[in-house]
């Protein structure tokens, strides 16, 4: 078992995180305005995830998401076993990123939230937002160019938080931990399983329309 590689898969997932969370508490302490609440959300996402990936991705290949260790895990770049211990890690670290996010603002650890997101624009959000992390992430791989996804999912997630509706989740493992917060980021547990059987689907479609429009470089 690769220790380090899963502790950097555990405090990478687990920093994301508490940054989703606690970025949203902060900007609900900060303004009513929702769309202020959604910028400053959106911003320390985005900045924290290209250092969390340039960071980690020589420790761990900083995947973060069990959607994206589900397709690697496809394209036979990481094993049966590495797949589910990852996500299982990552599962973990997000949980703990919401409570330590709780922790930093002094809120309840565990807050279970009561924000039901449902419906089946959120689901074809989801779906959208997903399928772009994928093929963003595999087609820079495939074109040989895998050294630059730290400055290209952040753009991606950036501009996904904002033209869908769901304001691009992408990540189970993070959807889950969402969960556990009733606060501006989080999301009902009835709502998690629409929101990851989307991720998923999201997922394998990204991993189509990124062979289909460029074939992995040859080794």
């Amino acid at each position: 078992m690769r220790v380090r590689a899963h502790l950097a898969e555990f405090l990478g997932t687990g920093l994301i995180t508490a940054t989703v969370v606690g970025s949203g508490i902060m900007a609900q302490n900060l303004s009513d305005d929702i769309l202020l609440q959604l910028f400053i959300n959106t911003f320390a996402t985005v900045m924290v995830l290209a250092l969390a990936i340039w960071l980690l991705t020589p420790v761990s290949g900083a995947y973060f998401n069990p959607a994206v260790v589900f397709i690697a895990f496809l394209r036979k770049r990481e094993s049966l076993v590495t797949a589910v211990t990852f996500s299982a890690i990552q599962i973990v670290g997000a949980a703990g990123g919401a409570i330590v996010a709780h922790a930093l603002f002094s809120r309840a650890l565990i807050d279970p939230s009561t924000n039901v997101r449902d419906g089946r624009a959120l689901f074809i959000s989801e779906i959208v937002a997903t399928a772009g992390l994928i093929t963003t992430i595999f087609i820079a791989s495939n074109q040989g160019r895998g050294d630059q996804v730290f400055w290209l999912v952040p753009m991606w997630i950036g501009s996904a938080y904002v033209f869908t509706s769901s304001t691009s989740f992408v990540n189970p493992a993070i959807t889950l931990g969402r969960s556990l917060t009733n606060s501006f980021s989080g999301i009902a547990i009835a709502s998690v399983p629409l929101f990851i059987a989307a991720q998923f689907i999201g997922a394998l479609l990204g991993h189509m329309i990124a062979n289909l429009l460029v074939k992995p470089v040859q080794k």
